[in-house]
């Protein structure tokens, strides 16, 4: 059942939900751009990481934060969206009950609000942070950051300049406990495009490779 409208904090929520057979199946949330500057769950970094998931054997959510698409509710500074993302990965989680993994998975805007939900939901494994926006948004949050994860972004990003998402990785990267891992793609921009394939790419080397280490 790929189209699913489930109920927010703000009115109902659009979301595509696509389940493994398996009912202990890892799964993954995956969270779009701003929704003031066209982000959708359609989005492509987002519908190429969704299904990048699924195919890791992962059941996968995304949605439309509220006022999106056939989402409810209006653009809230990030609060409501929160909020949004929150009622989503209860949603996931009651689909999926038994799941032996949870990821957070953010583009961008998504990012920033996944990287929030981190500091909430203490059943959280891992995270994949795309182009985190250090510029405009504030991760001092993060401390300590509760989980390990892979940040990536790409060399030529002129929305989100390179030294920021630097500065962000360097400060979690002093943090005990956890490991962040930072990958920069060469040459891509902030959308990927070109570099798509290579994001990707390292996602799933990443997430595979975690997904050993927890198995042993």
């Amino acid at each position: 059942m790929p189209e699913v409208i489930f109920q927010g904090p703000d009115g109902r929520l659009e979301g595509r939900f696509h389940p493994q057979r398996n009912l202990d199946s890892p799964i993954a949330i995956i969270l779009h751009p701003h929704p003031e500057y066209s982000g959708t769950m359609n989005n492509k970094v987002v519908y190429n990481l969704h299904y990048l998931f699924y195919k890791m054997g992962f059941s996968c959510l995304r949605f439309n934060f509220r006022g999106v698409g056939k989402s409810e509710g209006t653009y809230d500074q990030g609060v409501g969206e929160l909020a949004d993302a929150t009622s989503a990965l209860d949603y996931l989680q009651s689909n999926v009950p038994n799941a032996r993994a949870c990821w957070v998975v953010g583009f961008s805007f998504g990012a920033w609000i996944g990287m929030q939900i981190l500091m909430r939901r203490p059943e959280v494994t891992g995270f994949i942070a795309v182009s985190p926006p250090a510029n405009t948004y504030d991760f001092s949050f993060l401390a300590p950051c509760p989980s390990s994860g892979l940040i990536i972004n790409g060399e030529n990003d002129r929305v989100v300049p390179c030294i920021k998402v630097n500065e962000l990785v360097n400060k979690l990267q002093q943090q005990k406990g956890i490991t962040i891992t930072h990958e920069t793609v060469k040459n891509a921009n902030h959308f990927f495009d070109p570099g798509m394939e290579e994001m990707l790419s390292f996602t799933q080397n990443y997430v595979q490779k975690r997904l050993v280490e927890n198995t042993r």
